[in-house]
């Protein structure tokens, strides 16, 4: 319940509007189109595009989702980010549950090295931008449906939006995330970071009985007992329900460690 609260006020937060004068070129770690009429704040893969189409290092972008990685990993997927909020909202609906092949994770590697990098710097065009789903929901439709002029504009290209959009809602209905987890560009530069985040999960081997509960209630199908720090993982917590489980830090993890290794000692 508490991350539903967290989701809730980020989507309001990341769309507010008014302050949009003030806060529209913050890069804020989370997938939220910069289109949007209410966006009050830049999407991150947006940024990376536009600096490789225009052949300049955006320092300023990697060095937030830098310091946000090594500090809580995937963490904002989990908790703050409105297409992934989307996506465990649709989850929810009553349909046929499927698992995703855990081979399609590698996906968003591809993605944010092709759309996200090579292909704006070779063509001068944001084409993940121009293909996200995230995109033409939050800007896209508003847009058309708020400005006549935009209305008699479309073509093709939006229709093929609507199409991909919609096929992705209905694969949120009976598949857990599946964008974040094959297609998200911005959890492929996150994901890297959970194995060395200051902020990570610790399991307790002695503890656990391989009960299974924290593989059902992941919101990303993964097995806590077997990577504990996954990449894929978002960091949502729902798996510390179970008492072998539980997030912790660099900090506490070491004092931990030589506490039970002087008692071993002894």
């Amino acid at each position: 319940m508490k991350r539903r609260v967290f989701q809730i006020v980020s989507v309001a937060l990341v769309n507010s509007y008014l302050t949009a004068p003030f806060t529209k070129g913050l890069c804020f770690p989370v997938l939220n189109c910069y289109a949007c009429p209410l966006a009050a704040v830049a999407c991150p893969i947006g940024s990376l595009q536009h600096f490789s189409a225009i052949h300049v290092f955006p320092f300023y972008v990697v060095g937030v989702l830098g310091m946000v990685g090594i500090v809580v990993g995937r963490m904002t997927c989990g908790w703050l980010c409105p297409f992934g909020f989307l996506q465990d909202l649709f989850f929810k609906m009553h349909s046929v549950k499927c698992r995703l092949p855990q081979r399609l994770n590698y996906l968003k590697y591809i993605l944010l090295v092709a759309l996200v990098i090579a292909v704006p710097y070779f063509t001068g065009e944001p084409w993940f931008s121009k293909l996200c789903p995230a995109g033409v929901l939050e800007a896209g439709i508003p847009l058309a449906m708020l400005d006549e002029q935009v209305r008699r504009q479309l073509g093709g290209m939006f229709w093929f939006k609507i199409g991909i959009l919609s096929g992705f809602l209905v694969s949120f209905t009976f598949i857990k995330r599946p964008f974040c987890r094959a297609i998200c560009p911005l959890g492929a530069i996150f994901s890297p970071f959970n194995a060395h985040s200051a902020y990570r999960l610790e399991f307790d081997e002695k503890e656990c009985i391989h009960c299974d509960k924290c593989y059902r209630k992941c919101p990303v199908d993964i097995k806590v007992y077997e990577s504990p720090n996954s990449a894929d993982c978002i960091r949502c917590l729902e798996c510390t329900d179970c008492a072998c489980i539980r997030i912790t830090n660099i900090l506490r993890a070491s004092e931990a460690r030589q506490k039970s290794q002087t008692g071993e000692a002894k």
